[in-house]
């Protein structure tokens, strides 16, 4: 569905939600840079969990204060993408993650940015991120560290393993069923007369 939300956002820039969205942007090359770094890994492990973990923050905060902008709908979820591609790319580097396993879910997200990008460009329209997108976007994250915690070999390594697995497969489906269902809102913005 395109962007007709029940409150409308704001055109405003200078929000706290916003200022927790770019610093997530910002730290990407610090836990890069760490989770690279053999002697770092566990810090740029434990510095991508506090990123990621401030989307839920941001969230939170603009609804409950009602600071939802425009910028925030655009920046939140792009945030997010460079930071689990940022993060995947570290980990393949690194040793901790499958390729093939990151190749899922970097062509998929590259795919939706562009196609986003440029429906937003030649249609001024925005598709509204889907429940079951944030749901395999969070599943995802959590695979990604559970995966790259056993992978290397911390504490509890076998259940990391196991869990992150498990976590990692359900919510490829979930992001499969949300490609197919974005494929449908994009499909119906460009198709719906121009205003």
């Amino acid at each position: 569905m395109t962007t007709a939300p029940s409150e409308a956002p704001s055109s405003a820039v200078a929000t706290i939600p916003n200022a927790l969205s770019l610093a997530r942007v910002l730290l990407i090359p610090a836990f890069v840079w760490l989770i690279v770094d053999r002697d770092t890994t566990f810090a740029g492990l434990v510095l991508f969990v506090v990123v990621i973990s401030t989307d839920w923050v941001d969230g939170y905060v603009a609804r409950r204060t009602g600071r939802v902008s425009e910028l925030g709908m655009v920046l939140d979820p792009t945030a997010d993408r460079l930071a689990m591609a940022a993060a995947l790319v570290a980990l393949v580097v690194r040793g901790a993650f499958p390729l093939w396993a990151a190749l899922l879910i970097l062509v998929r997200d590259g795919l939706v940015l562009l196609a986003g990008l440029v429906l937003l460009l030649t249609r001024r329209v925005r598709i509204d991120v889907r429940l079951i997108g944030k749901l395999a976007t969070f599943g995802l994250m959590t695979a990604i560290v559970l995966i790259a915690w056993g992978a290397l070999g911390y504490a509890f390594a076998a259940a990391a393993l196991a869990l992150g697995w498990i976590a990692y497969v359900v919510a490829i489906v979930e992001y499969c069923v949300a490609t197919v269902l974005y494929a449908g809102d994009l499909r119906r913005a460009l198709t719906a007369p121009s205003t």
